[in-house]
């Protein structure tokens, strides 16, 4: 296998272990622990651009009006994304997380078909049908609309089609998409910060 797969393989198996990682913080709420996902990446990743001096390339690159229109979709989808995912995991909603990322795969196939023009050869048809026969099953056998997959699997899907328009490299993307998320997320974290110290101070007074 070449590097890209293990590459691949290594990304999927960390991801495998993010509900345990996220149970840990089941104690804060989800809208917290994306706001600190947001806040803490952005700051990493305009730390790895400036120590591999890429950050007066990366300046250059977003200042066009339409790489910020796209990166301010995408960086929306996203968002969704993260915080469904994470507030269903905290949930109890775990198999229908799961059922969403399965759902993925046949969301960007339609994509793929409905707004790229790309055409699949029969047994790609029969692989796509056997993988809806699957998630089909899975979802009766849930017995109530999944619409926790259903969030998941169109936010991922529609990002990914917004991504195939977008001009920037990986590191590039996900810093401003990051970036475009950290004023929102810092003042909501300031606005709960500010909500503690009053109750704590009210508490206090008691």
């Amino acid at each position: 296998m070449n590097k890209g797969t293990w590459h691949a393989i290594g990304a999927y198996v960390l991801w495998g272990f993010f509900p345990v990682y996220f149970k840990w913080l089941r104690e804060i709420p989800a809208l917290q622990v994306i706001g600190h996902r947001i806040i803490w990446s952005c700051l990493m990743l305009c730390a790895i651009l400036l120590i591999t001096r890429q950050w007066t390339t990366f300046r250059s690159q977003t200042r066009s009006r339409r790489v910020i229109l796209i990166y301010l979709i995408a960086a929306f989808l996203i968002g969704i994304n993260w915080l469904v995912f994470v507030w269903a995991i905290n949930a109890n909603f775990i198999v229908e997380v799961s059922l969403g990322y399965f759902l993925s795969p046949i969301v960007n196939v339609l994509m793929g078909v409905l707004f790229l023009r790309e055409r699949l050869r029969p047994w790609q048809w029969l692989s796509i049908g056997l993988v809806a026969m699957g998630v089909l099953y899975l979802t009766l056998a849930y017995g109530r609309f999944p619409w926790i997959a259903i969030t998941l699997a169109l936010s991922f899907g529609v990002y990914g089609l917004v991504k195939k328009t977008a001009p920037l490299r990986s590191l590039n993307e996900l810093t401003l998409e990051t970036a475009i998320l950290f004023v929102p997320a810092l003042l909501y974290l300031l606005y709960c910060n500010e909500a503690a110290r009053a109750a704590s101070c009210t508490a206090a007074r008691l």
